[in-house]
């Protein structure tokens, strides 16, 4: 199962970012599929979907650092960009799988850029 889900996801990423059909993904995701964001509120799968088709995809390059699978669990981390458009992006999304379609998926995002700063979360503005 570990094998085959790991699978589906990056089959499910290569097809969007090499195709850019939204619709391909949302045949991947289950219909009570949930988007679990880092403030601690989700979107349904049309939102979420809807999301996803404000992204200009054409212009979207992913390369993946790390793939890992667990049982039902597969974790992505990557960096994003798009053509032109700054550093861009390093990104873990942590997906979870239910009888061959994505269920859930959480995503954390970091802007490249802020990532020296993001190492001293625990620091005041002040200093």
């Amino acid at each position: 199962m570990t094998t085959e889900n790991k699978k589906i996801v990056e089959q499910t990423l290569a097809e969007l970012v090499g195709t850019g059909d939204v619709d391909a993904l949302a045949r991947r995701l289950s219909e009570d599929f949930i988007h679990h964001k880092p403030d601690a509120t989700s979107s349904t799968k049309a939102e979420w979907l809807a999301a996803v088709r404000a992204v200009p995809l054409a212009g979207l390059r992913v390369e993946l650092r790390h793939v890992l699978a667990d049982g039902d669990h597969v974790v992505l981390h990557s960096h994003r960009w798009i053509e032109g458009g700054g550093p861009g992006i390093a990104a873990v999304d942590i997906w979870r799988l239910e009888d061959g379609l994505i269920a859930e998926a959480w995503e954390l995002i970091e802007p490249v850029a802020d990532s020296a700063a993001n190492l001293l979360w625990w620091q005041s503005a002040e200093g």
